[in-house]
């Protein structure tokens, strides 16, 4: 067990990209890494690595004003990390169906595909039929009609391997889901960002069985998060 980290001098500011030192600012992960005790890093072993590429990008496209509403989801982060092949199908599915409704036209083929691919691979490690959808994914699916018809043809046409899935397959759907989101034509991005990434939080829970590990910082750390970060705090 790692020991709780000391309380730094100041609150990073959450930002985009990464950061050699806190004194430079932070992004969603490289607080994460601290906060469970690891070496400064935006690719901390606490975290399902996929869940991490979610946190990276939601945390790189999100705005400058709605950034540091992110910081209250870091602990939940923590402690959520599994071998089990359903948490990428999982993540990568539900960034899809969050982001084929409101894609452009090429997004929408795209998040589409991934919605079938990502059904599929859970069908086949849940030992159901690969024909059985969540319910979410028929409704996003039959909402966008062209876009399901053109991607049944398309997977009918490539098969994807489990091997390929996890390293290929399901990393590429959360960044294209996560940048047809913030390209999207609507009023609500930031918070279709944030959603995205507490239903991956959510659903990587399911899976493993457990909450996250609790941890809690000084509550100074969260407050100086919320007002912008490089704040003082000894």
């Amino acid at each position: 067990m790692s020991a709780a980290p000391s309380t730094p001098d100041f609150v990073p500011i959450l930002s985009r990209g990464r950061h050699r030192r806190p004194s430079k600012g932070a992004c969603f992960m490289e607080l994460a890494s601290f906060l469970a005790g690891e070496r400064w890093s935006d690719h901390p072993r606490c975290t399902h690595p996929l869940l991490g590429t979610l946190a990276r990008a939601v945390n790189d496209q999100t705005s400058d004003e709605a950034r540091g509403r992110l910081g209250e989801l870091i602990p939940s982060v923590i402690g959520l990390t599994s071998d089990d092949l359903r948490v990428d199908a999982k993540i990568a599915l539900a960034c899809a169906q969050a982001a084929l409704p409101v894609g452009n036209a090429e997004s929408q083929r795209v998040m589409a595909v991934s919605v079938l691919t990502a059904e599929g691979v859970l069908a086949r490690l849940e030992g159901r039929s690969v024909g059985e959808f969540s319910p979410r994914s028929r409704a996003v699916l039959a909402a966008s009609p062209d876009a399901a018809r053109w991607a049944q043809q398309f997977s009918r046409e490539v098969g994807a391997s489990l091997k390929g899935f996890r390293r290929y397959g399901a990393p590429s759907t959360v960044r294209c889901a996560v940048q047809a989101v913030a390209e999207a034509c609507v009023v609500d991005v930031d918070e279709r960002l944030r959603a995205m990434l507490v239903d991956a939080i959510h659903q990587t829970s399911e899976v493993i069985g457990r909450a996250a590990t609790s941890v809690q910082p000084d509550p100074q750390v969260w407050r100086g998060l919320a007002a912008g970060g490089r704040r003082a705090l000894r």
